[in-house]
């Protein structure tokens, strides 16, 4: 049979080594068959848990700039690939184990009843998760959209609206510091406007004629008592809504609301809102304005007003009802319906979590009821239940009514509303202001 010499590499030209081995042919062949196959099979057995590794990380969508970290054994990991959020500690660790995973830009932590999103910190951080990708957690769907992850546009507009109440917050905030920097305690009165919903931790300050009857539909769902906002009739919302104002509670536990709880405001352009005050109260039959503010206002500031009118009230105009605003000696109080709201609501004192506007109601409502976690099912009416065939006040009409007034009485209204305007951010509604 054939063989194979083996022989000494480096020996000496024509010397043999002491010891030569003949191996069959076919046994060399397999051992080096064999040893091709164990390489082989290391190789690939090592690509297999790179692979492995790389899809515990991207499940079904590629990561641009994502850390990568090993999936620890026993960990709960949700359909993004990511640890479940515990919203009690607002990070991504689940277990009582240290997280010893490579660091990276936190996921924003989600609003409670009491810690409505979102501050600087909030916004920088869902900045920093948008720009690199990471997945929305559950959490983050369940408590911002409850019908499911939002798409890039509407993330966009979330983070839009999220922004702008930073930057309202901001407003207040240095207009309270140069104007009203004593204030530090509540009085009754106050937080007589205020009503509390203890199941969600909300307080609500009542601004009329900017939502406040939707407002307390809204708020009587929240509390179980209705279950639907369809179904409350205007009176009913204001008057049988069995919900607590917050002067009602002791010092104590005024104090631990407004600590704890959400606070929330929606203001309206001012001379709008006066506008739709005076057309509900005055341009309608009222059995209560008429006689207890109309017939005053007339007997003051109309001259030969006939003895019907001073019997009746009726038939204000908007001229008349103005004078009787800026009188600094009114025949007849002031009313909710146009006292300013930087009164109204304290501000200054209450420091607002949530401060929307009537012009954009209906997405900012909505966007705070998903905010603070409300039903999914809860969203803001839009019905307009009182004078429903009238048009709505808007700027247009509200211009109409201020070309009654001369150039000295608008500017009059307007210092009236000074500080709404401030606080606010509202320009100013006519070119020859100061």
């Amino acid at each position: 049979m054939p063989g194979v010499e083996c022989r000494t590499v480096g020996a000496p030209c024509g010397k043999r080594r002491p010891l030569t081995m003949k191996l069959p042919c076919s046994l060399y062949c397999s051992l080096w068959l064999l040893l091709l196959l164990v390489a082989g099979s290391l190789l690939l057995l090592v690509h297999l848990q790179d692979v492995s590794e790389m899809l515990q990380h991207t499940p079904g969508a590629k990561f641009v700039g994502a850390p990568r970290w090993p999936v620890q054994k026993g960990q709960d990991v949700d359909r993004a690939g990511m640890e479940r959020s515990d919203p009690g500690l607002g990070g991504i660790r689940d277990g009582p184990e240290v997280d010893t995973r490579p660091s990276m830009p936190p996921l924003p932590r989600q609003p409670t009843a009491s810690q409505l999103l979102p501050g600087p910190s909030v916004l920088n951080s869902e900045n920093i998760a948008r720009n690199t990708k990471l997945p929305i957690t559950k959490r983050h769907r369940k408590l911002l959209l409850k019908t499911g992850a939002p798409s890039g546009e509407e993330d966009h507009h979330q983070q839009a609206l999220a922004r702008s109440q930073e930057s309202r917050r901001q407003l207040l905030r240095e207009v309270c510091a140069k104007y009203h920097p004593s204030v530090t305690e509540a009085s009754s009165r106050q937080v007589s406007r205020v009503f509390v919903e203890d199941r969600s931790g909300l307080l609500y300050c009542e601004v009329p004629k900017a939502g406040c009857s939707n407002w307390k539909r809204v708020l009587m769902v929240l509390d179980g008592s209705a279950a639907s906002t369809h179904g409350i009739a205007h009176d009913d919302a204001h008057y049988a809504n069995r919900l607590r104002r917050l002067d009602a509670y002791d010092t104590a536990g005024i104090a631990q609301r407004l600590r704890l709880y959400t606070k929330v405001l929606f203001v309206r352009e001012p001379f709008e809102r006066l506008v739709s005050a005076f057309r509900d109260k005055f341009e309608s039959p009222n059995s209560y304005y008429h006689p207890v503010f109309g017939r005053p206002i007339i007997s003051r500031y109309r001259a030969n007003a006939t003895r019907a009118a001073l019997r009746t009230g009726a038939g204000v105009t908007f001229r008349e009802f103005v004078q009787y605003l800026l009188d600094v000696r009114r025949p007849v109080g002031m009313d909710i319906h146009w006292e300013p709201v930087s009164q109204l609501c304290s501000p200054c004192l209450l420091k607002y979590d949530f401060i929307g506007k009537f012009e954009s109601l209906q997405d900012e409502a909505n966007f705070f009821l998903r905010s603070v976690g409300a039903p999914s099912n809860l969203t803001f009416p839009d019905f307009k239940d009182r004078n429903p065939d009238a048009e709505r006040t808007s700027a247009r009409i509200t211009k109409r009514y201020f070309a009654q007034l001369n150039s000295t009485e608008r500017q009059r209204a307007y210092d009236f509303y000074y500080m709404d305007y401030l606080m606010f951010n509202y320009p100013k509604p006519f070119i020859d202001l100061y």
